[in-house]
């Protein structure tokens, strides 16, 4: 008996919708990277993207424990002195989507599998989005996504 082996052209693209509003921060990061990387599928490759696309919709409603003040995210400018640095709670202000798109990317491998996964992940600060031709187009009868609402 020989081992299966996941080609490209044997993935079939799939659309999940998550809804974020009232759902902890790290449990909905944890379960859109699981979803991202393929795990819920029997036909999970490592070292694969498997297709699925995330939409996360209601970024600014999230559920965030623990001192938002005190957590800070960094970047730098490549200038000398260039560190910049935001607080949790001036970004998930101005923009909650980057919130989000960091607690997922925390999660994915940090490779270029990783960087690619994260392609796949849209998230939008409240309940609109404008992929809802790809979430409809499954089977054409308007079933071609998995909407996951509140716990």
């Amino acid at each position: 008996m020989a081992t299966y082996t996941l080609k490209p052209k044997d993935i079939e693209e799939k659309w999940h919708v998550i809804d974020a509003a009232g759902r902890p921060l790290g449990r909905l990061a944890s379960e859109v990277a699981s979803t991202l990387r393929g795990k819920n599928r029997p036909t999970f490759t490592p070292s694969m993207g498997n297709g699925d696309f995330v939409i996360v919709v209601n970024a600014a409603q999230v559920k965030i424990s623990g001192d938002m003040v005190a957590k800070k995210y960094y970047h730098h400018s490549m200038y000398p002195g260039g560190l910049k640095s935001i607080t949790q709670e001036k970004l998930l202000q101005t923009k909650p989507e980057r919130v989000i798109e960091f607690a997922v990317k925390g999660m994915l491998p940090h490779n270029a599998h990783g960087a690619k996964l994260l392609h796949h992940l849209k998230v939008y600060a409240g309940p609109d989005h404008p992929h809802q031709s790809q979430v409809n187009a499954g089977t054409g009868k308007g079933h071609g996504a998995q909407v996951v609402g509140k716990d």
